[in-house]
């Protein structure tokens, strides 16, 4: 992965934040809105994301060195992480401001100039996430995909705070703006949990997806069938990185020059299929039975 592209993304998505935030202070300060105060305290968590999000993108594009042996690819999860904790604080405090709002309603004014606004942010948001959305899928970035679901989710707030409003000013309840906020306060809270629920995953070396295991399972079957075995198969995910390690058991007379042969070509075969995954494969004898003792993750061989 590019990770110099990725922040470059990651730039953009502070550009798009600085923006927003000044159409949606703006529309609230012309309405006195909550509904809109809550829209844009999301804003301002979006550009505190984006910040910790070049800084993270930054740490993981160092090289591995001595304390790092494999790399720092992991500290898109701070990124993540802290991204999903802004974001369950930014719902606490729409909540806090809405609720005192449900108790003493305020009239709302220069409604139409605050939509306005409100809808030019949100186009601005919703285009930035598309960009955001498809170069962390390309670049295999958390943290690009972080920041556009968060994006995504502040455009919906944004379309649910603007048709409350048109509500309000087509019926005059007032107590409608402060449900709203509530209402975009709760989905906010979903969004932070997914975000902590991939950030934890990731931070436990959860395995690699189902399809990328299936690519790989695919490229070890046809030696299966030349009576080459394999086993111990393990994988994890690190940010942008993925390891994959495995047994490969070969008749015990193969010189080691033909297995390492062996070994290098599927090696290479599974580092085309998947690109940034780093491969280790250890070299057994078929017919030894210990062979056979060492798949667990703590080895305790009967054999010694």
């Amino acid at each position: 992965m590019s990770h110099k592209s990725a922040r470059s993304y990651a730039i953009l998505s502070i550009a798009a934040a600085i923006a927003t935030i000044g159409l949606k202070f703006g529309a609230y300060l012309l309405t006195n809105s909550v509904s809109l105060f809550s829209d844009a305290a999301e804003s301002v968590v979006n550009l505190v994301a984006a910040v910790v999000a070049v800084w993270a993108l930054t740490l993981a594009a160092q090289p591995p060195d001595e304390e790092h042996t494999f790399g720092h690819s992991k500290a898109e999860y701070f990124s993540s992480g802290l991204e999903g904790a802004l974001i369950l604080v930014a719902a606490l405090s729409i909540g806090v401001a809405a609720l005192s709002r449900l108790i003493d309603p305020q009239p709302i004014q220069k409604v139409d100039l605050g939509l306005v606004l409100s809808l030019i942010a949100a186009a601005i948001n919703g285009g930035v996430a598309f960009i955001l959305l498809r170069a962390g899928k390309r670049l295999r970035s958390i943290t690009l995909r972080a920041d556009a679901h968060h994006l995504l989710t502040d455009v919906w707030t944004s379309v649910g705070v603007v048709v409350g409003l048109l509500l309000v000013q087509l019926t005059g309840w007032l107590i409608l703006d402060p449900i709203i906020a509530i209402i975009v306060a709760a989905n906010i809270v979903w969004a932070g949990f997914r975000l902590l629920k991939e950030t934890g995953y990731g931070l436990l070396d959860t395995a690699l997806p189902l399809s990328d295991q299936k690519i790989i399972t695919d490229l070890l079957a046809p030696y299966d069938r030349q009576g080459i075995l394999f086993h111990a198969m393990r994988s994890r995910v690190a940010g942008s990185r993925r390891f994959v390690s495995f047994h490969i058991l070969v008749p015990g007379e193969w010189t080691v020059q033909r297995g390492h042969d062996l070994s290098e070509e599927i090696e290479l075969a599974i580092s085309r299929a998947l690109p940034s995954t780093h491969i280790i494969t250890h070299l057994e004898p078929l017919e030894d039975p210990v062979s056979w003792e060492d798949q667990g993750l703590d080895r305790f061989p009967e054999h010694s």
